[in-house]
C-alpha cells in the first residue's frame, strides 16, 4: 500500500520578511528554498517520490555540486511538499537532514564572526546565544498517510504545535523583532554594543551598517547568517562533500550576485538616461566613483543598464549595488561614506547632471487564487504541479526583462522589487505566463487565476513594515475586497499612504497592458496639466452620493456580457444606480468632467465628444468594482459576475498623477 508524507519548514514570514535590506529579503528566502529543497533530495534518497511541486532538477543537481546549467540564484522551491514513499520510509532522516544543512552553513558563519570579535570577554556568551538561537529556530512539521485525499494532514499537524522559541534576554536584534542580539549586553548600553560591534563591522563592511549617529546594527544569530550567507555557501563542502544521513554528498556554489538595495532600484530610470545622455568622461568619473562610495565587488544585472553601458561601449562596469551614492543628501552621512569622496562625487558629477533620481521603487509580490482548494482534489495535483513548474521556470526572465530583481518564485507565490515605471507591465507580464502554464489543463484547473499587490514606496520607508503591508495588500484588498484575480496598489510616500487602488484584471488591463499607464502617456502627450487631475477629487465630492451603499445592493453585471459594451453602453448599465442623493447619472459625471478637462488652460480646444473620449477610461478606472464569483450568486449559478458601488474614488487619478511625476521609462 502506498504512503504519503507532508513536509512543511517555517517560519516563513519570520525568517523571511524580517529584513531591513534587500540583501535580507533575498538571502532569507533562498535559505529557506535550499534547506526545503535539501529535505527534497533526502526524501528521494529513500527511494521517495516528491508530488508536488514538481522537482526543481538543476537545483537539485547543485545541492550535490553536479550542475551544469545556469548556478540558482533565487529561491524557487516552495517551503511545503508531498511525496509517494516506501513503507522502509524513515522520516526522522527528512528532518535530520534539513538540521545538518542548516548547522553546517551555521558553522561557516560563525567561523568568520569568531576570528572578527575583538572583546574576547564576550566570546562564551556569544557563543551560548549563537547555539542557543540556531539550534532552536526552525520549525519543520511532518504527517505521514495512507489516504492520498487528505490534503489537509500538515494544516492539523500545526495545530498540534511542539515547537516553542527559546526566551531571549537581554538588547533585541535590529532586524529580527524578539530575538537577542549576539553581543550578550544586558540592557541598551551604547559603548558596550560599539565595543562588540566595532571591529566586527570593520571586517565586514559591507553587511554590516551604522547609522548617521554612528550607532551600528546589533544583529542575533539568525540576522547575521543572513547577512554573511552570500560569502559563505561557496565554502559549503567546498574542501570534502558533507555526507548526508542518507549518503548523499551537500555542496554550495558561488554566488555571483549584487542584490541591489531599495534607492538603487529606484535610481535606475535615472541611472539609464544619465548614461544614454552623458559624454563618456563624466560617465567614467560617475561608474569610477560610485563603485569606489559603494564598495563595488559585486555584479549588478539590471538589464538597461547594462544595455546602456554597451551602448556606450564603456569598459569600466557599474560594480555596486548601492543606490545611495546616486543621491546627494544621502551622502551626507559621514558614518557610511569617506566625506572626501562623497563631496566629489555630489560636485563633480551629481550636480552637473540637470535631472535627479526618483526616491521611489515598487514591491510586487503575487500568488495564485484558491489554488490549495484546488489541490485537495486528488485528480488535480499533477496538472496544477506541472504548470506551476512551467510558471515558475519563466518568472525569472519576465522580472529581468523588467529591469527588476526577483527575490522568489516558488509554486505561485511572486516576490521581486523593481522601478517605479517597470512594476505594473512586469506584474500584467507574470499573470499572463500564469494563465498561459494552465492553458492546456483540465477544465477543472484550466481557468486558475492569479492576484497582485503592488507598493510604491519612498526608500525611507522601513522594508520589513512594506513587506508586511504588501501580504495586506494581497489578501484582504485584491483578493477578499475586489473579489481575487485581481491587482491592487498602494503609494507610500514620506508622510504615510498616499492612495490605494484595486480593480479585476479584466477592467485594468487592455491587451495586457494597464490603462492608467496607458492614461499617463495620453495626457502627457496633451500637455496635460496636473491641476485637473488634482481637482477631480472636488467634483467627486459632488458626483457621489451622500451615502455609500451596501455591498448587496451591487449592480452585478456578468463580466463577459459587460467587457463587451462600448463604453457608452456601459455607462448606460449603471444609469439606474441613481437614487435621490445621486443627482447626475455616470454619463453625466463623465460629460462634466469632459468639459473641465476642455476648459483647462493647457489643453487645445477639443469637442466634448473627443474630450469624453479621453475622460470615460479615466473614469472608469476611478469606479469601485468588485468581482463577484459564482459560488456567492444566488442567480445564473456558474456566471461570473462583477459589481459596481455607486461611490466613485479619485485613487486612480493620484495613481496617473504619481506615474507621470515620478515614472521616467527606462526601455
Amino acid at each position: 500500500m502506498n504512503k504519503y508524507f507532508h513536509f512543511t519548514l517555517g517560519p516563513v514570514q519570520g525568517f523571511v520578511a524580517q529584513a531591513r535590506r534587500t540583501r535580507d529579503f533575498w538571502a532569507g528566502s533562498f535559505i529557506l528554498s535550499w534547506l526545503s529543497a535539501v529535505a527534497m533530495r533526502a526524501v528521494i534518497a529513500q527511494n521517495g517520490e516528491i508530488i508536488s511541486p514538481k522537482p526543481n532538477e538543476n537545483f537539485f543537481a547543485w545541492l550535490e555540486g553536479k550542475g551544469t546549467e545556469l548556478k540558482p540564484r533565487q529561491g524557487k522551491i516552495p517551503n511545503r511538499f508531498t511525496a509517494k514513499i516506501n513503507d522502509d520510509f524513515e522520516p526522522d532522516k527528512i528532518e535530520q537532514s534539513v538540521q545538518k544543512a542548516w548547522y553546517e552553513l551555521a558553522d561557516l558563519v560563525w567561523q568568520d564572526l569568531d576570528k572578527a570579535i575583538a572583546y574576547k570577554t564576550a566570546l562564551s556568551k556569544t557563543a551560548e546565544i549563537w547555539n542557543r538561537q540556531v539550534d532552536h529556530f526552525w520549525e519543520i512539521s511532518w504527517a505521514l498517510t495512507e489516504d492520498n485525499e487528505e490534503f489537509d494532514l500538515l494544516d492539523r499537524r500545526k495545530n498540534l504545535r511542539n515547537h516553542f522559541a527559546p526566551d531571549e534576554f537581554g538588547v533585541k536584534c535590529t532586524v529580527m523583532e524578539g530575538w537577542q542580539e549576539l553581543s550578550g549586553t544586558s540592557c541598551p548600553n551604547k559603548k558596550e554594543l560599539r565595543k562588540f560591534w566595532q571591529p566586527i563591522q570593520a571586517e565586514f563592511k559591507r553587511d554590516l551598517a551604522k547609522n548617521e549617529d554612528g550607532v551600528y546594527e546589533n544583529l542575533c544569530a539568525i540576522a547575521f547568517i543572513k547577512r554573511r550567507f552570500a560569502d559563505c555557501f561557496k565554502k559549503l563542502g567546498a574542501i570534502k562533500p558533507i555526507e548526508m544521513p542518507d549518503g548523499w554528498k551537500l555542496k554550495g556554489w558561488d554566488f555571483k550576485i549584487g542584490v541591489p538595495s531599495v534607492s538603487f532600484m529606484a535610481a535606475i530610470p535615472w541611472l539609464k538616461k544619465v548614461i544614454a545622455t552623458e559624454d563618456i568622461s563624466q560617465l567614467k568619473n560617475l561608474v569610477s566613483l560610485a563603485n569606489e562610495l559603494g564598495g563595488g565587488n559585486q555584479d549588478v544585472s539590471i538589464q538597461c543598464i547594462k544595455k546602456a553601458l554597451e551602448t556606450k561601449n564603456l569598459v569600466e562596469t557599474l560594480q555596486t549595488s548601492d543606490g545611495d551614492v546616486f543621491f546627494e543628501n544621502e551622502l551626507n552621512n559621514k558614518n557610511k561614506y569617506p566625506q572626501n569622496k562623497a563631496d566629489k562625487m555630489r560636485e563633480e558629477v551629481l550636480q552637473k547632471i540637470a535631472i535627479k533620481p526618483s526616491p521611489f521603487y515598487a514591491i510586487l509580490l503575487m500568488d495564485g487564487d484558491s489554488l490549495g482548494s484546488k489541490m485537495g482534489d486528488v485528480t488535480n495535483r499533477t496538472d496544477i504541479s506541472a504548470a506551476l513548474h512551467a510558471f515558475t521556470n519563466e518568472v525569472s526572465d519576465k522580472v529581468e526583462d523588467n529591469n527588476g530583481f526577483l527575490i522568489y518564485a516558488g509554486g505561485d507565490d511572486v516576490l521581486a522589487i523593481l522601478p517605479v515605471p517597470h512594476a505594473l507591465q512586469c506584474a500584467a507580464d507574470i499573470r499572463q505566463i500564469y494563465q498561459e502554464a494552465f492553458q492546456d489543463k483540465d477544465d477543472d484547473v484550466k481557468n486558475s487565476t492569479i492576484s497582485a499587490a503592488i507598493e510604491f514606496v519612498h526608500t525611507h520607508t522601513p522594508l520589513t513594515t512594506m513587506l508586511k503591508d504588501a501580504h495586506n495588500l494581497l489578501d484582504d484588498v485584491a483578493k477578499d475586497g475586489c473579489g481575487r484575480n485581481a491587482v491592487a496598489v498602494r503609494v507610500w510616500k514620506r508622510g504615510g499612504k498616499a492612495l490605494e487602488w484595486a480593480m479585476p484584471w479584466e477592467i485594468a488591463l487592455d491587451k495586457n497592458q494597464f490603462i492608467v499607464e496607458k492614461l499617463v502617456v495620453q495626457f502627457q502627450n496633451d500637455d496635460f496639466s496636473s491641476k485637473f487631475l488634482y481637482k477631480i477629487r472636488e467634483h467627486f465630492d459632488l458626483l457621489n452620493p451622500s451615502q455609500e451603499k451596501e455591498d448587496e445592493t451591487l449592480v452585478r453585471i456578468p463580466t463577459v456580457e459587460y467587457l463587451n459594451l462600448s463604453m457608452d453602453e456601459r455607462f448606460k448599465q449603471l444609469d439606474f444606480l441613481e437614487t435621490e442623493q445621486q443627482p447626475f447619472t455616470r454619463k453625466d459625471s463623465c460629460t462634466l468632467l469632459a468639459t473641465d478637462y476642455i476648459n483647462s488652460e493647457l489643453i487645445k480646444k477639443l469637442s466634448i465628444a473627443d474630450a469624453e473620449d479621453k475622460i470615460a477610461p479615466l473614469l472608469e478606472q476611478c469606479w469601485q468594482i468588485k468581482r463577484i464569483v459564482p459560488d456567492n450568486d444566488t442567480t445564473d449559478k456558474g456566471i461570473e459576475k462583477i459589481g459596481f458601488l455607486p461611490q466613485t474614488k479619485a485613487d486612480a487619478v493620484l495613481l496617473i498623477r504619481f506615474l507621470a511625476k515620478e515614472g521616467m521609462k527606462c526601455d
